[in-house]
Order: structure tokens, then C-alpha cells, then sequence
């Protein structure tokens, strides 16, 4: 089995906290805008915990799936076939590689977060699949992730389902749109598709910047009930916006606050 980065059977849907603190107006309609949770007393009713398992979703089961990192080469078979990270004949296990699982809820807008204080992804491969399911199996194009010079920080990722079953994931590329407005001497476009930080920038690296890694997670496609999947919808039509930034931003501000008593 790969080494487990990060593993979790029920992530928890929303954190309560009271902050005796005035936050920007602008950042607080940002926020009722993108994070708004529904309180749903749905039982789940998928029980399937593996990545590499399949099953089938409706609107608010958790859906385990995991992120599996390697380099390029090693998520092919004979460097021209890719296969799913599931698939025996890939030998991750025996690899420089590491995976991450999450059991996010479906249908619902999540921001998953990786921390690399002492996880460096450039020393596994510096690419990323994201991955579910065995016989039904699914996987990401590979998506770099960092080498010795550059990392990228930020990505979207969608899974798409068809009655339930998951039919794809990919990854959506901004064309550097985060990177506006911030230091050159620290973000960079590389290929005009991912804003990426200079590796010399981030904290575990002598330099201030958070180089941790966030995803936004959203759905597509239909449930087993042909009911609509419209996350993907949502955060499209709020493009501009990225929940990691929402969170960065929000971090910021709340710390700033809180550093005014002190």
C-alpha cells in the first residue's frame, strides 16, 4: 500500500467559531456568497470507506477518493498507457510516491488543504492523480505539482458522475488568474496555465509564503436518483473567486484582528 499522507473517514461539514471581531464588508458578502452550508439531516448511505472500491453516490453521501503522488512517468504503464493508481500493475507502493484519501460530502463545495510543513511534493515526483474506484475506475490526468524551483498551491478539481458512478476527474486550470495583482518575485505563470510560487519563497523553504497545498473540491453529472450534481456550476459561475483565497484572505484578516490585543 502507498504511504498515507492523510486519511479520513468523515471530514466535518462546518467549524463554529465566535470571534469578537469586524471583518470587511466586501470579504463577508464574499463569504455568505460562496460558503453557505445546508444543514441536511440525510443519512448517508454509502459505506464504501476505500478509494479503490466502487460504489454508487446520491446528493449528501461522503465519497472517499484519494490523490496519490509520484512523478509523471510512474502513473503509466510502459510510459504510454495511463492507469488508475488502484491498478496492481503500476507498483506505486513499491514507488516514490505518497497518497492522500478524503471523504468529502457530495454535491456540496469543498476546500480540501494538504500541509507541507514536512511534506515536500517535489520529492515524490512533483505530480498528483486523483483517483477512485476498481472495477468502475476513475482517474485525473496527472497535474504537476511542483519540482525544486516552482510549486503551484492552487487547484480545482471536479468529479464527474453519471447515475452515481464516477465517470471522470479532472482539473481546471484558471490561465493564471491568481496570479494577479501579486509579487513577481514570488508567483510566476508557467505555460500560461497554473499561477505557481518560487519554491525559495515558501516557509519550509526560507522564505514567508504558505505553500500549502488547497483544493476546491466541487461535483457534476447526475446521482443515482438522476437527481442534478451543480456544484461545479456554482463555483463556475464565481469563477473570478477561489475558495482557498476566500480562506487565506479570511485567515489574514481574523489574525490581523486578533494581533491588535496583544
Amino acid at each position: 500500500m502507498i504511504p498515507l499522507l492523510r486519511a479520513s473517514e468523515k471530514l466535518p461539514i462546518m467549524a463554529t467559531v465566535r470571534l469578537f471581531a469586524t471583518l470587511p464588508k466586501k470579504l463577508l458578502l464574499l463569504l455568505m456568497a460562496l460558503i453557505v452550508v445546508v444543514h441536511s439531516e440525510a443519512a448517508n448511505t454509502n459505506n464504501v470507506y476505500q478509494p479503490c472500491a466502487d460504489t454508487k453516490i446520491q446528493r449528501s453521501d461522503g465519497f472517499t477518493f484519494g490523490i496519490a503522488f509520484s512523478s509523471r512517468d510512474s502513473f503509466f504503464a510502459n510510459q504510454s498507457h495511463q492507469l488508475s493508481p488502484c491498478d496492481r500493475r503500476l507498483s506505486l507502493a513499491s514507488l516514490n510516491s505518497q497518497l492522500a484519501v478524503f471523504r468529502p460530502r457530495v454535491d456540496q463545495i469543498s476546500l480540501l488543504s494538504i500541509n507541507t510543513s514536512d511534506f515536500f511534493p517535489d520529492a515524490f515526483g512533483g505530480y498528483m492523480v486523483a483517483f477512485a474506484g476498481r472495477k468502475y475506475a476513475a482517474r485525473s490526468q496527472p497535474a504537476f505539482v511542483a519540482n525544486s524551483t516552482f510549486i503551484v498551491t492552487s487547484f480545482t478539481l471536479v468529479l464527474e458522475f453519471q447515475k452515481g458512478r464516477l465517470q471522470n476527474l479532472y482539473w481546471k486550470r484558471d490561465g493564471c488568474a491568481s496570479c494577479s495583482g501579486k509579487s513577481r518575485s514570488s508567483y510566476v505563470c508557467l505555460n500560461n496555465q497554473d499561477c505557481a510560487i518560487r519554491t525559495s519563497s515558501c516557509r519550509n523553504r526560507g522564505g514567508n509564503v504558505d505553500c500549502s497545498l488547497g483544493i476546491q473540491l466541487t461535483f457534476s453529472g447526475t446521482d443515482k436518483h438522476l437527481s442534478a450534481l451543480n456544484s461545479w456550476y456554482e463555483v463556475k459561475n464565481l469563477r473570478q473567486y477561489s475558495l482557498y483565497n476566500v480562506y487565506s484572505n479570511l485567515r489574514d484578516s481574523l489574525t490581523g484582528q486578533y494581533n491588535r490585543f496583544f
